[in-house]
């Protein structure tokens, strides 16, 4: 594989070639199959630049299912269990695509919907404005558990609160916008960097493989690459690929995203507190404290219960019993005094994890 490079060619063709399990996440904005009819003019006369490009263009909805069939089942082939797969599109195409996805076995975690902030008018006014697109979060199947989400990242990215299902992001305008030596769009279909920041920020960690198998001017790869990720484009047009290289050498920092700490995999490391007594990381006798200020202290017994005051149960249970809670997480609320210094023993479990 072509790592952080541009494959040309067909994707469905060159994503055959790709080792199976391979890929952490696929990003596709696949052709919409927009069946556009007839040109638009705006009320001043002016011509709509639409998509008319010919990589839009499909003979049938039969042809264009088959196509999406056929690209889907490879990327479910080449992700990993541990992936997850991101696919774009409007009202044109998008229920098909999600119809495929179910079928082949891909399972949704969420439908985002991206509200374009500036979206382009309804100029015959003969319907609503189009001001949403909707992409489509899904895992390589059901039972595929242990997908990518950095909750506490996107919640730090959102101002501290869980960001929700509705991303509100204007068009691609203005200097971001890639244009010709005619001055025309370079690309009719262009995504803003910032769908793609939280695409990636959101459901990979550094160094992960970032697909995008209709690499365009090579959005996803610039945002990979701000955020430290590692990525694979396949495009079909030549001069795609020449604007997207350019683009993509032309980058010389990282968003600051990049740099924030990574959430922990998994739901923690599954260890029995006995197993630090029978290691001798602790000894029966040894005092646990409550916090850091010595003020609660409970003792170790031999069978890693602990005791205290007239109460005797598991790390678990005696946290919760001091705080007059239903639960506690004992890992997290439990120090012991290691060089005079209170050291938390979840800081114990994970040295007994990384030599067990």
């Amino acid at each position: 594989m072509q790592v952080n490079g541009i494959i040309y060619g067909d994707c469905v063709e060159e994503l055959k070639n790709f080792p199976d399990n391979s890929i952490d996440l696929i990003f596709a904005d696949p052709p919409y199959n927009l069946q556009l009819k007839n040109a638009l003019y705006r009320p001043n006369n002016t011509k709509v630049a639409g998509v008319d490009d010919g990589w839009d263009k499909f003979g049938s909805f039969a042809e264009y299912d088959r196509f999406c069939t056929a690209w889907l089942g490879e990327c479910r082939r080449i992700l990993k269990e541990t992936g997850s797969i991101w696919v774009i599109g409007s009202y044109h195409n998008i229920f098909r695509v999600g119809n495929i996805m179910l079928n082949l076995g891909f399972w949704i975690l969420n439908d985002i919907t991206w509200y374009k902030t500036n979206p382009m008018p309804n100029f015959l006014g003969a319907r609503f404005t189009n001001a949403t697109e909707t992409l489509l979060w899904c895992s390589k199947a059901e039972n595929c558990k242990k997908y990518t989400f950095n909750h506490k990242i996107m919640k730090r990215y959102n101002g501290g609160k869980q960001m929700t299902s509705v991303w509100r992001i204007p068009l691609c305008t203005g200097d971001e916008r890639i244009r010709g030596s005619d001055g025309k769009k370079a690309h009719s279909t262009q995504k803003p960097e910032e769908l793609l920041k939280r695409v990636i920020l959101s459901s990979t960690r550094r160094n992960d493989l970032v697909l995008d198998p209709f690499f365009g001017t090579g959005t996803t790869g610039a945002a990979a690459k701000k955020l430290g990720r590692n990525f694979i484009g396949i495009e079909r047009e030549a001069e795609y690929i020449r604007i997207a290289q350019k683009r993509i050498d032309g980058i010389t920092g990282l968003w600051e995203e990049a740099d924030w700490p990574e959430e922990e995999k998994g739901k923690g490391i599954r260890v029995p507190f006995e197993n630090l007594l029978k290691k001798g990381l602790i000894k029966a006798g040894d005092t646990l404290y409550a916090g850091k200020n010595r003020s609660v202290r409970a003792l170790v017994l031999e069978d890693g219960s602990l005791q205290y005051e007239n109460s005797t149960g598991s790390i678990h249970r005696i946290g919760a019993v001091v705080q007059q809670k239903p639960s506690c997480n004992g890992w997290k609320f439990w120090y012991i005094i290691r060089d005079n210094k209170p050291l938390l023993i979840d800081d114990l479990r994970r040295e007994y994890a990384g030599h067990a």
